[in-house]
Order: structure tokens, then sequence, then C-alpha cells
């Protein structure tokens, strides 16, 4: 990893994970989870879709609820308990105002003060010639975060949520992005790798369906070791910071 990374900001209380599927926090933001909440921050998961699409050898209708315990026992590793399925159908999730306002929703209830997601980006990877193709509903659920992050502060939009019980809320300051090309800063996770691995780990079913052999302490391990040097310590996790308001 080209450059140097600032420090992400440790002074807020709250953080809400967005993400399509089960198990993409655990592939880059567990441990940095990990060390939030070990410090006592408060940290909620929304998963857009249950994940149900993502094992081959396993019919949807069985492979959702499977991926759903396993996402709520992997959560739990890392100290959240806050877990919230939105019921989007897995793969082929639409960006749109229902989206947006599904998200709204979850940030107006747990009023976070900054958000974490996937990488948007149409590919990803460690530089030019590396890249991969993202995930349609990787995609489509990071620009939705953004967009719902605003929309969550501003009551004539979704009005409905209002009637729902759930006012406005404007105090999310910034979205972090795991996966971003553009990385600015990094959480020191050299103390928090174990809760890391084991919250990866803890998706039995979905890693068993990969159908090859992974070492998810191998690659937490490798992982935040390409960040580490980057902000200065043995491994670090490396986010993309976007600030919704101005100074």
């Amino acid at each position: 990893m080209n450059g140097q990374l600032q420090v992400m900001p440790e002074d807020w209380r709250r953080a809400m994970a967005v993400v399509a599927h089960p198990d993409d926090l655990e592939y880059g933001a567990a441990s940095a989870i990990a060390r939030w909440t070990r410090a006592g921050r408060s940290v909620a998961y929304v998963m857009v879709t249950d994940g149900e699409a993502g094992i081959d050898g396993l019919d949807p209708t069985e492979a959702g609820p499977v991926r759903q315990k396993e996402q709520v026992a992997s959560a739990a590793l890392v100290g959240v308990d806050d877990v919230a399925f939105l019921g989007h159908r897995d793969g082929v999730v639409e960006g749109g105002l229902d989206l947006r306002r599904d998200i709204a929703r979850e940030i107006r209830r747990f009023r976070p003060d900054v958000l974490v997601t996937a990488t948007f980006e149409l590919t990803y990877g460690m530089g030019p010639g590396q890249q991969i193709l993202n995930q349609a509903d990787h995609r489509a659920v990071g620009v939705a975060v953004l967009d719902a992050a605003r929309d969550a502060g501003n009551r004539w939009i979704f009005p409905e949520l209002i009637d729902e019980g759930y006012a406005p809320w404007d105090g999310v300051r910034h979205v972090y992005v795991m996966g971003s090309s553009t990385p600015t800063h990094g959480v020191d996770v050299t103390d928090a790798l174990g809760p890391g691995v084991a919250s990866l780990r803890a998706h039995e079913a979905y890693l068993r369906g990969l159908g090859r052999d992974f070492n998810p302490e191998r690659f937490v391990h490798d992982m935040t070791a390409m960040a580490g040097p980057a902000l200065g310590v043995p491994h670090a996790v490396a986010f993309g910071q976007i600030q919704l308001q101005g100074v």
C-alpha cells in the first residue's frame, strides 16, 4: 500500500456498518470493530441481504437462515449485538429509493456518528494489473449508504419514516470505506487480530462452500500487515474517509 495513512479519529461514540452480505465486514473491518467495542464504543451491523445466493451447494431457502445465524454469531465475537437484516434479494440488489429508505430508517433508528461500508468502485485490488471486478451488490449498497446518510437528516425526504416513529438524524459526520483504492485513514489492529480472525472463521458454512482451502488467520494477518506500515504499526485496517458535513 503506497503513501501514508492518517490515524482514524476515535472522537465518536456510535458507528453503524452497512454492507451487502453476511461476511463482508469480516473480510475487511472486523478487527477494527473489535478494537472499537473493546474501547467502549457502540457498533451496529446492517446486512442488506441474507447472503442466500452465496453458497453454490445450498439452496437459498436453506442458506439464508444459516448465514443469518453465522453473522449474528460472528458479530458477537467482536462485541456487536445489534445486527439487522433488510431482506433485499442477494445478488440482484437494486440501488434506488427503496434501498435508500431502508438504510435511512436504520440510521435514524441507531443514530450513529460514523458509518462504515464497503467500496462501491467498479474494481478493487492492490494496484494496476491486479484489479478485480467488484460485485454489483457492493456497488449498489455503497452508493446507497452515502445517499441514505444525507436522507436520514432531511425530514422532507422519506417523511413516512417520521410517521413510523423515526425522527431525522443528521449526526453522521463521516463514512469510512473499506477496500477503497485511495485509503486515507487507518486503524491499528495489532492487538485485535484474534477477534477479527474468529469472526471470519465463524462463517463456517460459507467458507466450506468456497470449495477451496482458505485460512482465515493467514488472510487477516496478511491483509492487515499490508496496511500496517502506512500507519507505522505492524497491523492496520485501511479506510477511505468521505466527509458528509462541512467544517
